[in-house]
């Protein structure tokens, strides 16, 4: 089969491509992770910060789901606002940077970085999920707050 030369060494990149980005999701991955132990950290610092608040809410006539909702809506504001910032400044570092490999046979591949619009979409949705995760658990906490031993904490 005869084919140019881009498109030969187009088919010789795709191996590396696919260690690339099997190399990658796993670090995602664990990245995530430790963003999750920020967002649960960060999130219970702030209800157990705002006790008392969150206390005199429920004694006024909120109950324990507005309680839970919004204390999930402000995880996953954050956890979008972290994304954007995340996606603007790898966008303003790192889009349309070239690197290159060299393996043992003084072959190289050079790649250049895309921010692509299909790739923020899918940062901005781990991000969410992450938020999500890192913020259910202190919204059900929120919740369940004895509204009597909060407000004697003052």
């Amino acid at each position: 089969m005869v084919q140019s030369e881009a498109e030969y060494f187009s088919e010789q990149a795709k191996a590396g491509g696919g260690l690339i980005q099997n190399l990658g999701w796993p670090l995602a991955i664990i990245m995530a992770l430790g963003a999750l132990a920020g967002a649960l950290n960060t999130m219970y610092s702030s209800v157990a910060t705002r006790g008392t608040e969150i206390a005199t809410l429920r004694a006024i006539g909120f109950g324990g789901w507005p309680t839970f909702a919004g204390t999930l809506a402000e995880a996953l504001m954050l956890s979008l606002l972290g994304g954007v910032l995340g996606i603007v400044a790898t966008a303003l570092i790192f889009h349309g940077y070239t690197a290159k490999t060299l393996s043992g046979n003084f072959t190289s591949i050079v790649f250049t970085f895309q921010v692509t619009p299909a790739l923020c979409v899918t940062a901005l949705i781990v991000a969410l999920v992450v938020g999500f995760l890192g913020g259910i658990f202190p919204a059900i906490r929120a919740a369940r707050l004895p509204i009597v031993g909060m407000l004697g904490e003052q």
